[in-house]
């Protein structure tokens, strides 16, 4: 592109597309060099980025929420940019978007050859996934989307802790976590594209900040069963009001009346999960709850939620929730208003 114009990003959108992501992005990246000098001087300066909406066709639609979408362009009528956004979909977290949004993935490929940097937020990783591109990458997507991903697309390595992951910058592609991680890419591309001096300004102006916790602290189990296997849905309900109970696995393979092989196999098949890890992930869900929402001290939940040996216990939520339950406690408990 010529070196007078200023970077073109591309925001793609489907009827699918959270309106919060979309606008959120189109807001924040074309605010780049005006606002702040409007907030802090008075005098307006001038925009450093150019940002275009682009869908399948110039023709307006309703995404997420029946919000009205007006492209600026089909994606036809683009063939350069400096930097794509896949935005996020609201698509089923058990199946792949298989034969949706062709146009829009041959589009992407062109414009990948043609060195545009490629990114993506939340589910819109998925449509990145179909392309190929992150074929033998690592890469991000919201935690919700984990097995599903790591089933059907085998050959990308997901990293469901990341949110914003960077390690595929030599290849020009970069992937976001959940919704809000929207936030943390578009500082990225603003320091990329305007400075770091721009991408502080506009976290000053908007009150951004990154994700340094990643995702895990945000993560939450995903309870579906697969198949309809009825024995195995017994045993979830089953579980889910036991899941404290000492020898977990041992009761339920009894309940299901089966060999633990193949109890094993049959769990795993159905939910995702090995046995002893969906256990683990209910009493660190309950323990989420619990240190959110209540004031008893860290000994006394890991009792609770089943486990005898508190270290034990501090050392596995470390491991799934990616905080030590004191520092989950003075991040969340805020929120609802619980003092420790």
């Amino acid at each position: 592109m010529e070196n007078n114009k200023k970077p073109l990003i591309c925001l793609l959108a489907t009827p699918e597309a959270s309106p919060a992501v979309l606008y959120g992005l189109f807001d924040v990246l074309g605010s780049v060099g005006a606002v702040y000098a409007d907030m802090t001087t008075g005098v307006s300066g001038d925009e450093l980025l150019e940002i275009k909406i682009v869908a399948a066709s110039r023709e307006p639609f309703r995404c997420f929420g029946n919000v009205l979408v007006e492209p600026h362009a089909g994606i036809d009528d683009i063939n350069e940019a400096d930097a794509v956004i896949v935005c996020d979909m609201y698509t089923p977290i058990d199946a792949p978007p298989r034969g949706k949004y062709q146009r829009e993935i041959e589009w992407l490929k062109k414009m990948y050859i043609d060195n545009a940097i490629l990114t993506s937020v939340c589910s819109g990783s998925l449509i990145l996934a179909e392309t190929g591109l992150l074929d033998g990458l690592e890469a991000a997507c919201h935690w919700a989307y984990r097995h599903m991903i790591r089933e059907h697309y085998p050959k990308i390595t997901w990293r469901e802790e990341s949110a914003l992951n960077l390690t595929a910058t030599n290849k020009r592609i970069i992937t976001a976590g959940g919704s809000s991680t929207w936030q943390d890419l578009a500082l990225y591309l603003i320091a990329q594209f305007c400075g770091v001096r721009h991408a502080i300004y506009t976290s000053n102006i908007f009150l951004l900040s990154s994700h340094a916790d990643g995702q895990l602290p945000y993560s939450a189990m995903t309870k579906f069963v697969k198949h309809g296997d009825a024995v195995i849905g017994d045993c979830l309900s089953w579980i889910g009001e036991n899941y404290n109970c000492t020898n977990p696995v041992a009761h339920m393979t009894d309940r299901a009346g089966l060999q633990p092989r193949t109890f094993a196999r049959r769990f795993l098949a159905a939910t995702g999960y090995h046995a002893l890890e969906y256990v683990q992930e209910l009493r660190i869900e309950a323990a989420k709850v619990l240190l959110a929402t209540e004031t008893t001290n860290v000994d006394e939940i890991s009792v609770t939620v089943g486990y005898e040996d508190p270290t034990s216990f501090r050392r596995l939520f470390k491991r799934k929730a990616g905080l030590t339950p004191a520092v989950y406690r003075k991040k969340f408990a805020g929120i609802v208003g619980v003092s420790g």
